[in-house]
Parts: C-alpha cells; structure tokens; sequence
C-alpha cells in the first residue's frame, strides 16, 4: 500500500516534468522521488510515466489519475490547516449556555472583541434560566450564578461577585411610593420568581420579608423580572450590576447580603484544556469583569446623582 508521500512524489513529478524538478520542489533528493515513483507504480500495478532523456511524461493511466490525486491532496492541506487552527485555538464551535439577562448585558457585548481576536471560533448561545446538564453534552460552558456551586466533576473559574437589591420604576414610585423598611413590604405590590427559580437567594428573602402577601406577578426569567420592574407592577430584587445603571429604575434598599451571589464560567474536566474552550475562557473571563466592573461605576455615578431622592433601606441578615 502507497502513502501520501508517494502521491506528493507523482504530482511533484507531474508538474514539475522530471524527478529532477520534483526533488527540487520537494526538497528531497532526486534518487527518493524516483524510488516512491517506482514503489507507487508497483503498488497499483500501473506505469505513470514514460521516462526519457527529456523528463518523465504521464502515461494514459497516470493522466486518469491526477484529478484524484488532487482531491487527496486537498483533502490533507484541509486537514493539516484544521489541525492547525486547533493548535492554535482558533477554530471550531462552541456552545455557551447563560441566562437572557447575562447574556444581553455581559457576553453577547464581550463577543465582539472575542470574535476580533478569534475569528474562526463560532459560539453559538443557548439562552435559557434553566441549568443545563454539562456533563450530558447539553452544552459545552454555562455562566452560571449562585450563591455556590453544586459539586460536581465541572471545573469553573470565577468571574465576579454580585449585589442584590430591591428596585421599583420611577413611575411606580411615583403611584405607590417606596418602602422604608423590610416591614413597609407586605403594603407593596411585589414581583418574584417563578416556582422552578424558587432556590434563588433574593426569592427566598422576598418571601420571608412580604408578610405572607403573594406577589402579582411571578417570572421564570430574571429578564423578565427585570422589565416588570421596569414596566411599574411593582417591587423586585434585581442584580445590582444591572439595576444601578439604569435610569428607568429606582433603588429601594441597599445591598441584600445573604442574596449576594458569584459567577462563575464552568465547563467539563476533559474540555477545559481544548484550546477552543482555554481561548474562550482565558479572553472572555477578564473581558466579562472589565464589563461588570464598567457598569458599577456607572451605578455608583447615577447612584449618586440620586442621593436625597430615594433613601434605600437597610435590609437584615438572616439569623
């Protein structure tokens, strides 16, 4: 049986007209282009050149032959390229499973200067509030924030931490005015998490503090719970990193500190060394905190401008 070395050696002498300028382009010695020439004719049993004094010229069966041996040629320059470009860790896909609301504020602004960096790398988002099983394939990454991390095989590197408060819009501010204390709660119209995000810190201090009132309306998106807020239906406790930097919202308490949570990117043991996943994780970790750290200076500035007009309430750690 040939090898590709013997099929580089008849195209290299095809082109080139003698073993002479095959060696040449090769850069091998002529006396080894001849003897794969001679091995690749004993091998398929045909002859492919005619050789003379002049240089080697393809036979009929050696003519027939090139196209193929042009496709395999192709097909190993793809391959060696691919092989290349994974070295490198710059190609291939990846798919990266987050919420709506970090996916819209934090990674999809962070992935124009990764795309920059890393053109041949495609991330594809699976955008959704429920946890992904990484260990199944679902999803080769997650940005996923809690308070900690279920154990498990997965490997994760921190991002940031994150402060939750209660926000209301200016509009229903300016219906309902806002709390002064955990107790003024129960006389507010409240927004929650649906059943399903029910192990989140803020949805399990919102039910401890509402004095038994149902809220109304729930969300099984933290997006969605973010434009409710925004739309005026009522109180909600929102991301910090988030609610601060926008103007349509209104902090009513200050940071709830057994809600404060961290993210984390988290991946599978056996991917975390893919150069796609290490370039990934390596450019977008910081990227992320740059963006986090970009709009808490933002909060604390339009924060600031707000002193006087809300004064937000201290909230009481669990006992």
């Amino acid at each position: 049986m040939f090898d590709w070395n013997d099929l580089k050696a008849f195209l290299a002498v095809a082109r080139g007209g003698s073993t002479l300028a095959a060696s040449r382009a090769l850069g091998v010695n002529q006396t080894t282009v001849a003897r794969r020439i001679e091995g690749l004719e004993q091998a398929l049993g045909l002859k492919l050149f005619e050789r003379g004094q002049t240089g080697s010229r393809l036979t009929e069966a050696g003519t027939a032959l090139i196209a193929d041996a042009e496709a395999v040629e192709q097909a190993a320059i793809r391959f060696a390229n691919q092989a290349a470009q994974h070295l490198r860790g710059v190609a291939g896909a990846l798919r990266l499973t987050t919420n709506e609301l970090v996916a819209s504020s934090m990674v999809i602004p962070a992935l124009v200067d990764f795309r920059r960096a890393h053109p041949d790398i495609q991330v594809d988002l699976l955008i959704t509030d429920a946890t992904l099983d990484l260990q199944n394939g679902e999803a080769d990454l997650a940005i996923r924030t809690a308070q900690a991390l279920e154990p498990s095989d997965l490997v994760a590197r921190k991002i940031c931490d994150h402060d939750l408060a209660l926000y209301c819009s200016r509009d229903y501010a300016a219906r309902h005015g806002v709390p002064a204390s955990t107790d003024d709660l129960k006389d507010h119209d409240l927004i929650d998490l649906a059943p399903e995000l029910r192990g989140m810190p803020a949805a399990t201090w919102m039910t401890r503090h509402s004095g038994g009132k149902a809220p109304v309306t729930r969300s099984n998106s933290i997006a969605g719970m973010v434009h409710a807020v925004k739309a005026g239906l009522g109180i909600g406790a929102l991301p910090c990193t988030v609610a601060d930097a926008d103007p349509d919202l209104l902090r009513c308490s200050a940071p709830i500190e057994e809600a404060r949570a961290t993210s984390w990117i988290v991946t599978r043991r056996d991917l975390k060394d893919t150069p796609r996943v290490r370039a990934f994780i390596d450019f977008m970790a910081p990227q992320l905190q740059q963006i986090v750290r970009g709009r808490e200076e933002l909060g604390r500035q339009r924060q600031a401008e707000e002193a006087g007009r809300v004064v937000p309430f201290p909230t009481k750690t669990a006992s």
